[in-house]
Parts: C-alpha cells; sequence; structure tokens
C-alpha cells in the first residue's frame, strides 16, 4: 500500500511542477518551436518517469532534483533571451536552403538534409518545381517554409528580439539602412529596442521591448 501512496504522491507533485513550470517559462514547451522546447519536455518526462518508481529516492531528493532542472531552464532561457551568441548556439537560427530558384547544397548539408528529404519537404509543401520557389527556409524545429514566385500576403519577419534578419532584407530586396529608415519614421533609433517588425501588405509594422 506504502507503494501506491508514494507512487500518487510523486504523481501529484510532478504534476504540479509541470503546471507551474509551464506557467513560468510560458506555453512555449506545449507546441515546441525549438530545441530547447523539446529537450526540456524529454528530460522532465525523464526525470518523473524515472524516479516515481524507485524508493530507493526520497520525495525531498525529487523535489530537489525537479528544482534543479527548473533551474537550469530558467537560467538558459534567460541567456538565450539576451544573449545573441547564446540564443544562436542553442536554438540555431533559420536556414535558407533555396534562393530563387536553386537549391544551396551547402546549407541542405549544413542542417543535415539529405537530398531525398529536401524532396520529401518539398512535396508534402506541394512543390512540384523548385524554379518555382522564391525562398525555402528550414526554420529553428526543422519545418520547412515556402516562399513561392508571384506570392501575395507573404509576411516578412525582418527583427526578431532586437536582431535583423539580413535573410530576409535580401528576399525583399531590401538593405538595413531602409530598414532604420522605416524604423526612424515610427520614433525608433535602435534596432535592439525593437521586440518584433514585420513587413507586409507594403506596411511596416514595429514593436519595441517598451510597448504595452
Amino acid at each position: 500500500m506504502n507503494f501506491y501512496v508514494n507512487v500518487a504522491l510523486k504523481l501529484i507533485v510532478g504534476l504540479l511542477f509541470i503546471t507551474l513550470l509551464i506557467n513560468v517559462t510560458g506555453k512555449g514547451n506545449l507546441a515546441p518551436t525549438s530545441p530547447m522546447d523539446q529537450l526540456q519536455n524529454y528530460v522532465l518526462g525523464g526525470i518523473i518517469g524515472g524516479v516515481i518508481y524507485s524508493d530507493s529516492i526520497s520525495m525531498a531528493q525529487y523535489i530537489v532534483i525537479l528544482l534543479i532542472w527548473a533551474a537550469l531552464i530558467l537560467i538558459t532561457r534567460y541567456a538565450k533571451t539576451h544573449i545573441h551568441a547564446v540564443g544562436k548556439y542553442i536554438d540555431g537560427e533559420p536556414v535558407t536552403i533555396i534562393k530563387n530558384g536553386k537549391l544551396l547544397v551547402q546549407n541542405c548539408l549544413k542542417v543535415n538534409l539529405t537530398a531525398k528529404e529536401v524532396d520529401f519537404k518539398l512535396r508534402t509543401k506541394g512543390i512540384n518545381d523548385i524554379r518555382d520557389v522564391k525562398r525555402g527556409i528550414v526554420e529553428q524545429n526543422g519545418g520547412l517554409t515556402i516562399i513561392s514566385e508571384g506570392d501575395k500576403d507573404v509576411r516578412y519577419p525582418v527583427v526578431m528580439d532586437g536582431r535583423v534578419n539580413p535573410d530576409v532584407l535580401d528576399t525583399m530586396g531590401r538593405d538595413e539602412d531602409w530598414l532604420d529608415e522605416q524604423l526612424a519614421k515610427q520614433g525608433i533609433h535602435k534596432v535592439s529596442d525593437v521586440y518584433m517588425a514585420r513587413f507586409q501588405n507594403g506596411e511596416f509594422y514595429a514593436v519595441t521591448y517598451q510597448d504595452q
């Protein structure tokens, strides 16, 4: 009977901890968009699954292990949000594998995509001719985003988390001088102050960290 009570208590603690961690770190790990979100889920599940049936690990030790993992997650999330080099190392960045109808083989190899995998991703996107693709971008979660020639209502994420996306500017046929001009029109003088900026339907939209 004590075994089942112990397992039930550990399950309850695990459930409460997961709920708390989701509320503290955000809902990103419910629909992972980065390797870090995936890793958080895998390790947390491994900790809870590996501990609940072990009598050698006390409740106090179990809670301490969960707190250590939570601290690592919070520190890592803060670092990758505020330090570009850390964010780039942990989550990586989107990589363009198709540009103006041409397959960039070296970029495909950089993200460990075989020709068969590239062809499969294109087929699942309904692309029959690679020459119809203006940009093919492998996102941080491994998904493929396609911008086809002649696409209308395309949203270009020009700035994300205070960092310019030069590949997007290149796709748009713009440069950083144009971006600085657009930001200046909205009273923004530093790119690092911009939480997100996008260009869509001929309009430039930017939100700073200070906006409510």
